[in-house]
């Protein structure tokens, strides 16, 4: 058993017999009343999706997990494949599991994967990864007069991001994970 403090992004709880993770959280503290936390949570066997608010110093069922160090290497159909940095086996991870982090995955990436029984339920990406832009269409004289300050680049990856017009083809960016936002130029 633990508190609401212990509530974090890749952590498991279980409710009513179920296993869930928390696949985001956010914590609250109103002016007026007490301080909570909202979760959003995925069952682990079912899949489903639901949220949940807790009042700060409620007690939750925490699950043990183990975080492993792992290295993405490829997606195959629904499933992406990752190496566990210690002992060299691969995991096979659905894409239901990954959700919106898939997007931010390229080929080498480290993470930390939350590991319950065997499997793979979460993973926490850094919070800046490096992308090389792989197109970025020119800036246009007179896109800063109507406050168009950025466009959208297409990276490495095949995501699409809005980044600031001055940013070329060939350059690496970082990219912010949390927010989905440009994060600022790799400078050596």
């Amino acid at each position: 058993m633990g508190d609401t403090t212990e509530i974090r992004k890749g952590a498991v709880i279980r409710m009513n017999g179920e296993l869930y993770v928390v696949t985001s959280f956010q914590f609250v503290n109103p002016g007026k009343g007490q301080a909570f936390t909202k979760t959003k949570l995925k069952g682990i066997t079912n899949g489903k999706g639901t949220e949940m608010t807790f009042k700060s110093g409620e007690n939750v069922d925490v699950v043990q997990v183990d975080h492993v160090n792992m290295q993405y290497l490829y997606k195959s159909g629904d499933f992406y494949s990752f190496m566990n940095q210690q002992t060299y086996e691969s995991s096979d991870v659905s894409a239901d599991i990954l959700d919106d982090d898939a997007k931010y995955l390229k080929e080498g990436l480290n993470v930390v994967a939350s590991v319950h029984d065997g499997n793979v339920v979460a993973i926490e990406l850094p919070k800046k990864i490096t992308y090389t832009v792989l197109r970025a269409p020119d800036a246009v004289k007179g896109d800063t007069a109507s406050g168009n300050v950025t466009k959208e680049v297409e990276l490495d990856n095949g995501h699409h991001i809005q980044a600031p017009i001055f940013i070329k083809e060939g350059e690496q960016i970082l990219v912010n994970t949390e927010t989905g936002e440009y994060g600022g130029r790799v400078t050596e």
